[in-house]
């Protein structure tokens, strides 16, 4: 019996343990982030480390919303026109994305599984697999395809090359779904009258509504956190995000530690949002397909 308290005992301190690591390693970066955020400049050119500044300011956000300030001998101007710049950019991309994905895959699902023709298993398999397909091996010719058409730093080039990366995600996804549903009701409906769009849009979307916010959820995360699409495909502030253009605080002569973390702690902002209230949607959505 005490064998057996021992290695139940042994079991759970191992898996506090192995939890306590992973939270760390995932949440640890986001803390120091947040810590250097509220450091005051002169402290972070210390070599001590602290858990928590002792001296909190606000002055990296400060500056980061509109103030200048004195830091390490150099003075720091505001960023915050390049900052709400960036920050409109990456939303407006980023929902622009969202919602063209999710209507294209709902209807291009749907028309896979309830309106097969021939050749239609093997079209969507071959775009199924482009998630398989590195992104530098496309981004010469998606370059200069971009040139050709004038979409360089534009909202629609962006939003094209997202909805392109993230729709066979989203396809493959919603697909699941509708195999999971039962074509009765559409049955019904069709009897009554109804047209297939109507059937769709009535009948089976709000059926499969988790799994349309899961592909919406996926899409915006993806969508907020890129970072090479945008490097290469943006490179003024007319469509540059959040992700190119905190790296860019970085001078030759000054690193602004404390600028960049507040600037990244504010745009994590919106995915965690997210996840936080719609976490729940995404779980049903992924597990949707897998029962029938």
């Amino acid at each position: 019996m005490n064998s057996q308290l021992m290695k139940s005992l042994v079991g759970r301190i191992s898996l506090a343990i192995a939890v306590a690591l992973l939270l760390g390693w995932s949440l640890g970066p986001i803390y120091w982030a947040l810590v250097t955020s509220f450091t005051p400049p002169n402290m972070l050119i210390g070599d001590t480390a602290h858990f928590w500044p002792p001296n909190v300011t606000f002055e990296h956000y400060g500056n980061l919303f509109g103030a200048t300030s004195l830091s390490q001998g150099n003075e720091v101007k505001s960023v915050w026109p390049q900052f709400s710049a960036a920050f409109t950019n990456s939303l407006v991309t980023s929902l622009a994305a969202t919602i063209a994905t999710v209507i294209i895959a709902a209807f291009g699902a749907y028309a896979f599984v309830r309106m097969p023709f021939p050749g239609s298993g093997l079209i969507f398999s071959i775009v199924v697999m482009t998630m398989a397909i590195p992104a530098y091996t496309v981004m010469i010719p998606l370059y200069r395809l971009m040139i050709a058409l004038g979409w360089i730093d534009t909202y629609v080039g962006i939003t094209l090359i997202y909805v392109s990366a993230f729709l066979p995600l989203a396809l493959w996804l919603m697909r699941s779904i509708y195999k999971s549903l039962s074509p009765s009701l559409e049955e019904a409906a069709f009897l009554d009258g109804a047209s297939r769009t109507y059937t769709l849009i009535h009948i089976v979307l709000p059926i499969a509504m988790p799994g349309l916010i899961a592909s919406a959820i996926l899409t915006f995360l993806n969508a907020w956190g890129q970072f090479m699409v945008p490097l290469i495909f943006s490179p003024t502030l007319a469509t540059k995000p959040l992700t190119v253009l905190i790296p860019e605080f970085v001078t030759r002569n000054y690193i602004d530690y404390g600028l960049m973390n507040a600037a990244g702690i504010v745009a994590i902002i919106p995915p965690v949002l997210v996840v936080v209230f719609l976490n729940r949607f995404l779980v049903s959505g992924l597990t949707a397909g897998a029962t029938k």
